[in-house]
């Protein structure tokens, strides 16, 4: 529930400038097997710049359904192919590993940061 709590939280901190951003890696938009159950009300008006993570086969919420979820422009997801809730892929079928995922993450967040640090948002 990290990246849900912590997306509840973030527009007060942000209003309070104690937060510029946040990030989530992997986000629970739904429980598994019941995407009519979505945790994204308070993501709709969401202001603070976001950056999400996310595996395209996760069963909180692939790829083929959260494009469709109605999301505050602030957010802006980054696809891991393949990647599960714990963004880790099956490198038998779609050629990454575990750590090309975290190399592009890693790669991702920093742009990010630096992005909303100067002031650039989301």
């Amino acid at each position: 529930m990290g990246g849900r709590v912590a997306s509840m939280l973030a527009d007060e901190l942000h209003a309070e400038a104690r937060v510029s951003g946040l990030v989530c890696l992997g986000y629970p938009f739904h429980p598994p097997g019941k995407p009519e159950q979505l945790r994204t009300a308070h993501l709709e008006g969401l202001k603070t710049p976001a950056l999400i993570c996310q595996g395209t086969r996760d069963p909180f919420g692939g790829k083929d359904e959260v494009p469709s979820y109605p999301l505050a422009p602030s957010i802006e997801i980054v696809w891991l192919e393949d990647g599960d809730h714990d963004l880790k892929p099956r490198k038998s079928i779609s050629g990454f590993t575990a750590a090309d995922h975290m190399k592009r993450m890693a790669s991702e967040v920093r742009r990010f940061a630096r992005q909303v640090s100067e002031g650039g948002g989301a």
